[in-house]
């Protein structure tokens, strides 16, 4: 395991927006994408929402008549990512939970700031419902800024009375992009080597560009939860993001649901990093993660 960390901690040295730039990091991302194997007979369907490109990722074991789906929203800050660095993750979740994903490309940051990225993550979800895909039918994933994008999607969903898909699942995710007084920024701060608190706050400037005033939606942990679908939240022990995943379940519990439930489960890994479940056929806890997922998602389509 530590083997695995060391090369972690060289490698993110080249995702360090502190050090970077944007453009250096994004090559970094596709020149590492190209190196990454498909499992065997994984399919993959390039398509548009409209304007916005978008993969159907699917592994060998989906039968061509499934019709239950995964939208997955990639990480990268809000300005870095996209369907081909996510590819081979996607491939994994859908060979775990038997079921097609699609990967949204949506417009990154400084070029596009808010509410781009929520716009897009909004239009392909009401995409599927157009093409006849049941909410019923719909699990939404993301990780990262795309777990901050999956929470945001389900708030507005709601708040425009529109139905909710069966679940949610996040992955470290980052639940406030206004304000960083979790805890976890200065305990933390030492054992994350993929995450800073000036990066991500580096990130966060990128996506609001010129905007002043800070919509509540930006903070999604501190909104009222109620009428979410059941959710699942995963977080390595280890982030600086840890506290915005603890405070998205203590918000729950506030509104009344009961995180120990069916409704939110909180899984904190012990000594994992940002992301982990992306090393899954390395590191076994990433293993075990993606299979929380897949028994997660089952559950809900069932």
């Amino acid at each position: 395991m530590s083997s695995i960390r060391d090369f972690l901690i060289n490698e993110m040295k080249k995702y360090d927006i502190r050090k970077r730039s944007i453009e250096e990091i994004r090559q970094e991302y596709i020149a590492t994408a190209k190196n990454l194997e498909l499992p065997h007979g994984t399919t993959v369907d390039r398509v548009f929402i409209e304007s916005l490109p978008a993969e159907w990722v699917k592994a060998v074991n989906v039968p061509d008549d499934q019709e239950q789906v995964i939208l997955y929203f990639h990480g990268g800050g809000f300005f870095s990512g996209s369907c081909e660095n996510h590819r081979n993750f996607a491939s994994i979740i859908s060979e775990a939970c038997g079921v097609r994903v699609l990967l949204v490309e949506y417009r990154l940051a400084p070029e596009h700031n808010y509410p781009a990225a929520n716009d897009d993550c909004l239009a392909a979800y009401r995409w599927l419902i157009k093409s006849g895909i049941s909410a019923k039918d719909i699990v939404i994933g993301g990780d990262s800024a795309g777990a901050s994008l999956t929470l945001m999607t389900l708030l507005s969903l709601r708040d425009a009375g529109e139905a909710l898909p069966a679940a949610a699942f996040m992955i470290s995710l980052w639940g406030d992009l206004v304000n960083f007084d979790g805890g976890s920024y200065k305990n933390r701060a030492e054992l994350d080597f993929m995450c800073s608190l000036e990066g991500n706050q580096i990130s966060s400037d990128y996506y609001f560009g010129s905007l002043t005033v800070k919509p509540p939606i930006l903070s999604p942990i501190r909104q009222n939860l109620e009428g979410l679908p059941n959710l699942l939240v995963q977080v390595g022990d280890h982030e600086i993001l840890l506290s915005d995943s603890t405070r998205l379940a203590e918000r729950a519990k506030e509104a009344g649901v009961d995180v120990t439930g069916v409704d939110v489960t909180l899984e904190i890994w012990d000594n994992m990093w940002h992301i982990f479940q992306f090393f899954a056929p390395f590191v076994p806890e990433g293993n075990q993660a993606i299979k929380n997922i897949s028994k997660f998602v089952k559950n809900n389509f069932r």
